[in-house]
């Protein structure tokens, strides 16, 4: 049987569920979306583990370049639905904590080690633009200098990317990594002043209960209820046929459609296609990596110093993790109780270029987090949850936009719109708000031939209201 229908979306997480927002939105009534899993949410959403704790597939925070976007949040979870955090990221370095932006509060450090960095970012300012970097290690060198470069941006980028720097292309960055300011950092340095007030996002929300699978398992729940029949969970595409304009599902069942809006990687979606033999060599310039997500559940209470601290950046070898999310600082009810728990969320990247040191991921973690002095004493731990993201993720590669400018326009020249973190490929769009716009703006596109502006200018999207990034960009 072949069942047919004007749009078809694949996958149920932040970009399917943005077309299909979309598409009720405009009233449209023939469309299907199918997700393989048997819930919503996709990389953003989170389980409950066999102790009631809960735990995200990552350090996801909400925050928002779209007035949509944050209108639809505000609708989904209510007023009362949401916590509202004043942002604290930190650096861990030299035994000690340093605010982000790392490069704006030199004067944490041991003085001779401050002094040092100094004085190379006040060398990178008087170099600029004599040489354009090829790759992203060199604009690390060029922009912030030798003593940054060697103390947090070259050891932290090589972790979270698990592969050295110079593998990445750099025309990506935009304005997703805080540059020094010398007149600043030295003034900061004078005061012995904490300086965090980069970006204009210092606030962010995380749903009270549910994690952030909530948002999406909510927004699918009322979809189901406008637009009966139109979702269906547990249905895994197998293959497609591009030329046909049909896709079969593992039950058998084919459906044929007039638009495919893909939000499966782009890999995957080649491969599985009849272009595959066309298209298959451009495939090995899209390079990811997996991400372990370690939760911590712990006994007791958080110490004072980790109390009000959000996330943790970690560039240092004596843990595995790059970053370390106070999960239940985000909610209270992430924990079963938390007059006696609390809980840490770390995360562990992985390549062919950046192995793990060992199978023991947990154990590691846990001796990393005393290492570190997340944790006191091993007794404190109550117990972990791992989780491996296949992929976690999509990396600007030196050639990505070279597979990407071939791929994408194929892929578009069947009917077929690969959207999303890892359906477009692209780092710098890849939050939840971006995923969800890509959703929203291809049934735009395909409806009144409006320009996809996320994914063909992300520099415009990003410059609306910034974010705070991580210093490799962060996870939204």
């Amino acid at each position: 049987m072949i069942e047919t229908t004007r749009i078809l979306v694949l996958g149920a997480g932040p970009t399917g569920l943005g077309a299909a927002w979309r598409l009720q939105a405009l009233h449209q009534r023939d469309w299907l979306l199918l997700e393989a899993d048997g819930t919503a949410g996709g990389l953003a959403g989170s389980v409950v583990d066999e102790h009631g704790f809960t735990w995200d597939f990552g350090g996801h925070v909400q925050f928002s370049h779209y007035g949509y976007f944050d209108r639809l949040m505000d609708d989904l979870l209510g007023p009362e639905g949401w916590h509202f955090h004043d942002r604290e990221s930190w650096v861990w370095v030299r035994n000690r904590f340093v605010p982000y932006p790392f490069q704006l509060n030199l004067h944490r450090l041991p003085a001779d080690e401050a002094r040092a960095s100094i004085d190379g970012l006040a060398r990178a300012a008087r170099d600029a633009g004599v040489a354009r970097p090829a790759n992203f290690g060199e604009w690390i060198d060029a922009t912030f200098g030798e003593g940054i470069a060697r103390t947090f941006m070259r050891p932290y980028n090589h972790k979270v990317w698990a592969r050295p720097p110079e593998r990445l292309a750099w025309h990506w960055i935009g304005d997703r990594v805080a540059v020094g300011d010398v007149a600043r950092v030295e003034e900061n340095l004078r005061l012995h002043r904490d300086d965090v007030s980069w970006g204009p996002n210092n606030q962010f929300r995380f749903p009270v209960r549910g994690g952030t699978g909530a948002i999406w398992r909510t927004l699918a729940s009322r979809l189901q209820a406008a637009a009966p029949g139109r979702l269906h969970f547990g249905q895994r595409a197998v293959s497609i046929d591009t030329h046909a304009h049909e896709v079969q599902l593992a039950s058998g069942e084919r459906i044929r459609y007039e638009h495919l809006i893909s939000t499966m990687p782009l890999d995957v979606c080649v491969r599985m296609s009849d272009l595959a033999p066309q298209l298959g060599a451009h495939l090995a310039d899209l390079e990811f990596s997996s991400t372990h997500v370690i939760g911590v559940g712990l006994h007791g209470q958080p110490p004072p110093a980790l109390a009000t601290k959000c996330w943790m950046y970690f560039p240092e070898s004596n843990c595995p993790f790059y970053r370390v999310t106070h999960f239940s600082h985000y909610a209270p009810a992430n924990v079963p109780d938390p007059s006696r728990y609390w809980s840490l969320m770390a995360e562990v990247s992985e390549s062919a270029f950046r192995p793990l040191a060992s199978p023991d991921v947990d154990g590691d973690t846990v001796r990393g987090m005393l290492a570190t002095g997340l944790v006191r004493d091993a007794a404190q731990v109550h117990h972990t949850w791992h989780r491996r993201l296949e992929r976690g993720y999509p990396i600007p590669s030196l050639h990505r936009d070279r597979a990407l400018g071939v791929l994408l326009p194929a892929l578009a020249s069947r009917g077929v719109w690969s959207r999303g973190r890892f359906g477009a490929w692209k780092y710098e769009v890849s939050n939840q708000d971006h995923s969800f716009a890509q959703g929203v703006e291809v049934v735009d596109h395909l409806l009144t031939d409006a320009l996809e502006e996320t994914l063909h200018l992300p520099e415009r999207v990003n410059a609306r209201r910034p974010s705070q990034p991580a210093p490799n960009g962060g996870r939204g």
